[in-house]
This record gives C-alpha cells, structure tokens and sequence, in this order.
C-alpha cells in the first residue's frame, strides 16, 4: 500500500512555498502526494517533478473539467476542447512523473441539466474516455474517473454507474478511482459499492464526511476498510481533506468554517489513521 495526500488542502498550484509542506509530509511518513493539475504547462511540472523525486516523494494528480471543456456536451466543439483538455493534462502528468490522473474529468464539475445523464451523453462520455485513455496509454499514465455525489454532478454517482461506465470505455488505461466521501452520500451498501467497482479500481480517496480529519466522522470506516483488504486493493491510500487555507479551494468545497485543529494535526492524524487500519487487517488475516 502507498499513502498520499492531496494538496488541495493548501494549494491549486505547486510554487516555491509548497516546498516546507512537502518535506513536512515526506518527514511524517507519506509515500507521495497528489498534485493539483490545473494549469497546464508542462514545463513548470517537468521541473516539480524533478523536486518532488529529490525529495523522495512519488505522486498522483488531479483535475476537473469546465462548462468550455465539457465531454458530455451536446457541442461537438465543447466535447472536444474537453478531450483535447485531458490529454494536455495526461502530458503534464508525463512530465511530472504521476503515476495515476484521478478525478471527474467525464464531464463539466457543477453543472446540471435538471435531469440525468441522457443515453446520447453517455454515449458521447464512453466515447470521449475512449480517446483520452489511447492517449494515457501513449503517455504511460493509469486514468482514475470519479463519480461525485448528486451535488456536484449528474454525469456518474455511485459505484454501480462508474463501474458501467469504465466497462464500456473497454480500455486498459480507464480505471476508476473510490471515494469514501461521495459514497458516504450515494451509496446503501459500503461493502457492495467497493465489491462492484474492485475489478477495475486503481485508486481510492479517503475523506471524511465533512471532509476533515478521517476517522473523526462518520464513514463506515471498519466497513472500508475490511472490503478493500477482502478484495485485495494494495494501491494508493491517499487522503482527501479541504480547510480555509486556500479561499478560492474552501468556496468551491463548501468550507465556511474549521473543521480541524491545523493541516499538521490532520496530516498526521489521517496517516497514522490509515497505516493502523491497513495493519489491523494485515495483522488478522482480512
């Protein structure tokens, strides 16, 4: 198993002043982190990439998609400035050295229709994945597609969809990824939803349900934790969590107060969180 921590919690774009946060994390024990993805100049993730290595550190990234880069668009213009979007991303992650792209990059973050996803926009999904993920082939990176809960989108949900949606795209490069926070709001059965997606999960994002420190909430956190070690899952761990450090990050993520004594205090704590976890079932057998 590796651990990671997605920098969200304190920055959408690495700069010299993430360089104390991250030798903090590689002192406390983590494996990597996972990169925010959003401006996309291979250059300047050519150059991290090279940092975090000198740091020991190995990693993940992240993105979202827009309204302008739509994949499920009912423009052909918009679904392909999304497709064209990913595969930039999937360069920049080459040039970083991430090993895995997670995220909901199907489709627009927080836009609705008023309905669900039409036959014809999946249709228009599987086959923008499709393209994206012969090109994460190419570039050597695994993609990880999200499904987000019911407010943030209505493109894939649950497990039971993502895992359709990934058996059709028929790639090897298309995994998916689990999110403990989003199925603490979509998913009936924990153990289901973890056994559904296990054939094709490649990535798992431990969060909180009100996203601060794990394990202080309300996930069914022995559930989890026991299905992953049944089905054998021994990727990356990597915690998920949102704070006030970031203003535009605590807008978008819905963060109008503290949830947690500091992001030292939670990094920590959601480290020592996760390894006891994944001993105990080593230890039993599970």
């Amino acid at each position: 198993m590796k651990y990671g921590l997605n920098l969200l919690l304190w920055t959408d774009h690495l700069d010299d002043s993430s360089l104390p946060v991250l030798e903090s994390l590689k002192k406390m024990g983590y494996d990597g982190v996972e990169v925010p993805v959003f401006q996309l100049d291979e250059a300047h993730y050519q150059a991290w990439g090279k940092r975090l290595a000198d740091l020991g550190l190995e990693c993940t990234a992240v993105t979202v998609r827009g309204a302008d880069e739509n994949c499920i668009s009912d423009d052909p213009a918009v679904r392909s400035a999304g497709v064209a979007a990913n595969k930039r991303t999937l360069d920049c992650c080459q040039a970083l050295g991430a090993q895995v792209l997670c995220g909901p990059y199907h489709s627009a973050l927080g836009e609705f229709s008023g309905a669900g996803p039409t036959p014809q926009e999946w249709a228009w999904g599987v086959e923008s994945m499709r393209e994206v993920a012969d090109h994460a082939g190419k570039v050597n990176v695994l993609l990880a597609v999200e499904a987000l809960n019911r407010f943030e989108c209505y493109f894939v949900n649950c497990m039971t969809d993502l895992t359709r949606f990934v058996a059709e795209v028929n790639h090897p490069s298309c995994k998916l990824m689990y999110d403990t926070f989003h199925s603490n709001i979509e998913e009936k059965q924990i153990e289901n939803a973890i056994r559904t997606c296990a054939p094709h999960l490649a990535h798992v994002h431990i969060s909180e349900n009100d996203r601060s420190t794990p394990g202080t909430g309300n996930v069914r956190w022995d559930a989890t934790f026991n299905v992953l070690a049944e089905t054998g899952y021994d990727g990356w761990l990597t915690v998920e969590a949102f704070g006030l450090f970031l203003p535009g990050i605590a807008a978008a993520t819905k963060i109008w107060r503290s949830m947690y004594e500091s992001e030292d205090q939670l990094a920590r704590d959601a480290l020592q969180f996760m390894k006891s976890n994944v001993s105990k079932r080593k230890s039993a057998n599970l």
